[in-house]
């Protein structure tokens, strides 16, 4: 899947980029025409693109999310102050305006705020009685938001229909955790039937022991995790995101010694990455391999429990489940079976 959405990502940034250049040409021009609203709003556009996701640099943190949104925010009350005004250069723009509310913002921002924009639009151009152009406005700009809604419930559609047809997780290129319980079992069903080990990895990252500001960061680093993870493992192992900041990792035909110890390594190449980018998180991971009467529901919930053993214990550390205790004896900094 990654490589086939390169081309795609490659053509929608060079967009961008051009896009980016061309508004920030506009505003330039529009200052020296003395119209500084207009260069306003086409600066404001440029910032808009520029924290956009379409740009290879951008950075899924929550600060450039917060960036995008305010932009956007701000780009709308210069448009309908300008409408209210009456500078009619910007009156087109407002076609525009539900198109990027409804692509850019959360449904939650985006629907109330879509809402507001028509009334106040409407209101505005109501109270314009000498001006010919108002009815030459209203109706492309509710057929525009008519159309960015019908766009939007058209993309959310599409996009719960495809989330159970999806075999990887867009991020890190992981395999989908809907398919965990079922590739699990065919898993202990070979083992079963072929005599052969059966391990499980699940890698955390300890960020609740970090500070708060370092969770957006750490997720701007994920599709980096996903490549290293996916370079550390076999052709036919199988790994998963199961949560923000874990994955699950099935290695057959190894026993749960072979795979504590590469869990280790997994684990020290991920801080390593990690503190390359300045992030002071630490790896931890619980080890459980497949015993007499387990299924996937077990070794699944033996496997949490043994990285949920190693964070209680301070985190950094190999966690190899036990099936005599629940509660095995604390063990140093490292690795733990």
């Amino acid at each position: 899947m990654a490589q086939a959405q390169k081309p795609e990502r490659f053509v929608l940034s060079r967009l961008a980029w051009l896009g980016c250049l061309l508004l920030i040409a506009l505003s330039l021009f529009s200052l020296l025409a003395d119209q500084p609203v207009t260069a306003l709003a086409a600066l404001l556009t440029a910032g808009i693109v520029w924290t956009s996701p379409a740009l290879p640099r951008h950075r899924l943190s929550r600060r450039w999310q917060l960036a995008n949104q305010l932009l956007v925010l701000l780009l709308t009350i210069v448009l309908l102050s300008a409408l209210w005004l009456g500078s009619e250069p910007l009156r087109y723009w407002l076609f525009a305006l539900p198109l990027i509310i409804l692509g850019l913002l959360p449904p939650r921002l985006a629907v109330p705020l879509l809402a507001i924009v028509l009334v106040a639009a409407l209101i505005t151009l109501a109270t314009l009685q000498g001006d010919p152009q108002r009815h030459q406005i209203i109706a492309p700009l509710s057929l525009t938001a008519l159309l960015g809604g019908l766009f939007f419930l058209l993309r959310e559609y599409k996009t719960r229909q495809l989330a159970p047809l999806r075999r990887s997780d867009e991020l890190t290129q992981a395999a989908s955790r809907e398919y965990l319980s079922s590739d699990l079992y065919k898993e202990i069903q070979r083992s079963e039937r072929e005599g052969l080990d059966l391990s499980v990895i699940m890698i955390g990252l300890d960020a609740h022991l970090a500070e708060p500001y370092t969770d957006a960061d750490i997720v701007a680093l994920l599709p980096r995790i996903g490549r290293y993870l996916h370079s550390r493992l076999r052709e036919f192992d199988t790994w998963y995101r199961v949560a923000d900041l874990q994955f699950l990792i099935i290695l057959p035909g190894i026993a749960t010694a072979d795979a504590s110890k590469r869990a280790e390594q997994i684990r020290l190449g991920l801080m390593a990455l990690l503190e390359s980018h300045d992030l002071d998180v630490t790896v931890s991971a619980g080890v459980a391999g497949l015993n007499i009467g387990d299924d996937a529901d077990t070794l699944r919930h033996s496997v949490a429990s043994a990285l949920q053993s190693a964070q209680k214990k301070g985190g950094n550390r190999v966690q190899t489940w036990s099936t005599w205790s629940h509660t095995p004896p604390a063990e140093p900094r490292g690795m733990a079976t």
